[in-house]
């Protein structure tokens, strides 16, 4: 079992979240892939988008359907700061997990993050395991709680 997705297991035990892990036999590093691997609506999949905040540098996670798009003025109002792109080098060094890989939760630093309110349109929701083809189901509320996520309208 990788490091990456070790860490999710844990962050997800330690949350109390009753999560379970699937292994892809394809990528699920898109919303698409994973919505087709898992057999799902698109925004069901829960896409974490990682910025880097333009005036502080921090990480900015942000936890949003899968058929939706970040708005940057929307995001910027909700972080207090304009987002920037984050290179993948950044976001391996700041979450511990590839781009396609980034899990809500588990991450080696605290990050600041937000959800997309649409995730609790659903009774469950499907996000990154660590890996681009590991995933877990959980219910959103549950997730949102378990990553410590404020939610926020920050998509078009």
């Amino acid at each position: 079992m990788s490091k990456s997705l070790r860490r999710v297991e844990t962050a997800l035990r330690n949350a109390g979240l009753p999560a379970r892990i699937a292994e892809m036999p394809a990528s699920t590093r898109t919303a698409p892939e994973a919505a087709a691997a898992v057999g799902c609506a698109l925004d069901q999949i829960v896409k974490s988008i990682v910025f880097r905040g333009g005036q502080s540098g921090r990480l900015l996670l942000f936890l949003t359907a899968g058929g939706n798009q970040i708005c940057p003025e929307r995001a910027a109002q909700a972080a207090g700061e304009r987002p920037e792109r984050a290179d993948a080098a950044l976001v391996r060094s700041g979450t511990g997990f590839a781009i396609g890989g980034v899990a809500p939760l588990g991450h080696i630093a605290p990050l600041d993050i937000w959800a997309d309110p649409r995730l609790l349109d659903f009774a469950e929701v499907w996000a990154a395991a660590g890996t681009p083809r590991h995933v877990f189901a959980a219910e959103p509320r549950a997730l949102v709680s378990a990553s410590g996520a404020r939610l926020a309208g920050f998509t078009l």
